[in-house]
């Protein structure tokens, strides 16, 4: 104990030396800003004494004197904005006592047992990841609430510094996959870095950076005239110009801070602390799999599954049950989850999982006719079929308008509705036809250069999606920070004031995603040169249907931005969706905030709708079935049995021209492309 006592003072002392180098930054930049008024002073004094006579002296005292008059505005100007900014707050779900008591208990034993003062609040985020946030601005609106009988706020002026301090946010995957002992371990180094929170220098510099982080903030956006932008940059320059003085000491004393506490929580539960963090990452894998897997193709339909915690332990226990390395995790099932320590975690649920698909896709904060909630046991026939056939019928509203005949002349009576056969005809190559070839950086860098006759077309391009997902594998993960800021044993992790995506105003003040199948044309004014990359490999006659089908997706898009922008009121009949606490904190004007992937490309578009349009047909003409698999969401069952090849066939069909091998799995199966298929 010797040692990590030692330990946790060394940290703090090297954190509150930096807090004080911080602080005299302030004190130094107040200095500077108040000289002028001194020297003024000084000029003032001397000439009402006699001393400093003459007209020398008289017009120095005048060109002093208003030079502090205008620097002491300035000063004032800059330390209002600084004062009255309203700091970034991260997007959670507030979690009150009354709904959540055993949490608060655990928390506060926690914090007893660490000696330090109990978090003032609980919030949940839809993200791996677990830390603490000040809320103590006047703009954040009054602190919670407290019991007269709470053990850990025995007087007042205790109560006082309870209210203020910070509130312990913590990942909503956590407590559904973690066991409560493994919660427990997690947050010990979080909820330790509420005692450095509490020295008045570290406050006071916090306070200090967070405001001038707010006012860099505020200061970006235009003004409405030009004295109006000129005081904003002014201002702006100044602050950012205060934040570069104050960074390495800043960043110095957050280190510090994470070294004294997680110090300090070492001594609570360090041999469990070293099992739960196998969970966090193992939470964090198959929390980014759901998301980007699962739940996106719902959002795209306009459905939000609403318990997407519970999804996250199914995907896991199935990733437990597919992997042998993960084997033992499944014998922790039969433990307390920590999500007991919930009075209602259905709600909960419910609550978070609105808040991630405003976050990760930027759906509307209330359900209604086109925003409405799914349950998994719905999933397969509302999103999965839905979008199958909704992505069909928009393949063959892109061929009507490419004048592509319905049917052969020779065709039986009836099979002029939307068949596969249609599409797999169309996209056939002929051999006049070549493939669209890909580009040769090469050739780009030379003009002489010649193509390399025995290169692939199409190998510098992603992967085909897997079967109903718009996702290219293994996709990136929504937050890259939370795999590392999660770790108990990280000391940045324990005082680390949360992913910086979600809290950076200057962030959010973007314009509105692409839409699906747009391209960055950064080349030229066109984006001739982004399209043709876009469409490499494939055939001519594919391109065409890529770059028809990226069109009317666009204008969907922007046809969905339109509505949503609108000051309509909502329909008659629309409900109002678990309520997300303290989302009047934090700027919504650009969502999404994190967006879960870049736009698809054309291939990647043309892809999905082949393969849906493959799909719908398995389904009415060989008896196939829409389902979910936890791990690589929408796929498709044929006699209960899942079928993960069709990828490839689509692949060659869509690169190549050529329908055989695509053709002869359908045969395999049963399915009769010539059928006509029901279409939404």
């Amino acid at each position: 104990m010797t040692g990590i006592g030692g330990g946790v003072e060394l940290g703090a002392q090297a954190a509150r030396s930096r807090a004080l180098a911080v602080l005299r930054v302030r004190s130094r930049a107040l200095a500077v800003a108040l000289l002028p008024a001194a020297v003024a002073v000084i000029l003032l004094a001397g000439g009402s004494t006699g001393h400093l006579v003459g007209g020398g002296w008289d017009a120095a005292r005048w060109a002093v004197s208003v030079l502090a008059l205008l620097v002491l505005a300035a000063t004032a100007a800059v330390a209002l904005v600084v004062a009255r900014a309203r700091p970034a707050v991260t997007p959670t779900v507030a979690v009150a006592e009354e709904s959540a008591p055993d949490l608060y208990r655990m928390v506060r034993d926690l914090a007893d047992r660490l000696d330090v003062p109990a978090p003032s609040a609980i919030a949940l985020t839809p993200d791996c990841d677990s830390w603490l946030e000040d809320r103590t601005h006047p703009a954040h609106g009054p602190p919670p609430a407290r019991d007269q009988d709470d053990l850990s706020d025995p007087v007042g002026p205790a109560r006082r510094r309870s209210a203020a301090a910070p509130v312990l946010v913590i990942g909503s995957p956590f407590l559904w996959w973690m066991r409560v002992g493994e919660l427990r371990a997690v947050l010990a180094p979080v909820v330790a870095g509420t005692g450095p929170a509490a020295h008045p220098d570290i406050a006071a510099a916090r306070r200090f950076i967070r405001g001038l982080d707010a006012a860099v903030a505020a200061t970006s956006t235009d003004g409405r005239g030009p004295l109006a932008r000129a005081a904003r940059g002014g201002i702006g320059r100044v602050s950012r110009l205060l934040l570069r003085g104050c960074r390495v000491h800043a960043a110095e004393m957050e280190r510090g801070v994470a070294a004294a506490a997680a110090e300090r929580a070492q001594a609570v539960d360090y041999g469990l602390r070293i099992v739960a963090q196998e969970q966090v990452g193992l939470a964090y894998a198959g929390w980014d799999r759901l998301l980007t897997r699962v739940a996106l193709p719902a959002w795209r339909m306009g459905r939000w599954p609403s318990r997407l915690d519970v999804g996250v332990v199914a995907a896991l226990t199935e990733l437990s049950r597919r992997d042998r390395l993960a084997e033992g995790f499944a014998s922790r099932l039969g433990e307390r989850p920590a999500c007991d320590l919930l009075e209602e975690p259905g709600l909960m649920d419910e609550a978070v999982s609105l808040l991630a698909a405003r976050l990760f896709h930027g759906g509307p904060a209330e359900t209604g006719p086109d925003w409405a909630p799914v349950g998994w046991e719905e999933y397969p026939e509302e999103v999965v079929d839905r979008a199958w056939r909704t992505d069909a019928a928009r393949l063959h509203r892109v061929l009507d308008t490419l004048g592509v005949r319905r049917a052969a002349e020779d065709a039986a009576p009836g099979t002029d509705g939307p068949t596969l056969s249609r599409v797999l005809d169309h996209l056939t190559t002929t051999p006049a036809e070549a493939p669209v070839p890909a580009r040769d950086p090469a050739a780009d860098a030379d003009p002489d250069a010649t193509p390399d006759p025995d290169a692939t077309p199409g190998t510098a391009h992603h992967a085909t999606p897997g079967i109903g997902t718009a996702t290219p594998d293994d996709q990136a993960t929504s937050n890259p920070q939370a795999a590392t800021a999660s770790d108990p044993s990280d000391p940045q992790a324990a005082t680390t004031p949360g992913p910086q995506p979600l809290t950076t105003p200057d962030d959010q003040a973007t314009t509105a995603p692409a839409a699906p199948g747009s391209a960055d044309h950064s080349d030229d004014g066109n984006g001739t040169e982004d399209d043709d990359d876009d469409l490499a490999g494939t055939t001519p006659r594919g391109a065409a249907l890529a770059a028809g089908l990226s069109a009317q997706l666009a204008r969907e898009e922007a046809r969905t931005q339109a509505l949503a922008s609108g000051t309509a009121p909502p329909p008659p009949g629309t409900t109002t969706g678990p309520a997300a606490t303290g989302t009047a904190l934090w700027d919504d004007r650009a969502l999404p905030l994190l967006p879960l992937q870049p736009p698809r490309t054309g291939r990647e578009i043309l892809t999905a709708h082949i393969t849906a349009m493959v799909c719908c047909a398995a389904m009415d003409t060989a008896g196939a079935t829409p389902g979910l698999d936890w791990l690589d969401g929408p796929t498709l069952l044929v006699d209960g049995a899942r079928r993960a090849d069709l990828a490839l066939h689509v692949r060659s069909l869509v690169e190549t021209g050529d329908p055989a091998p695509l053709r002869a799995w359908l045969s395999d199966l049963g399915v009769r492309p010539e059928k006509p298929v029901r279409l939404v």
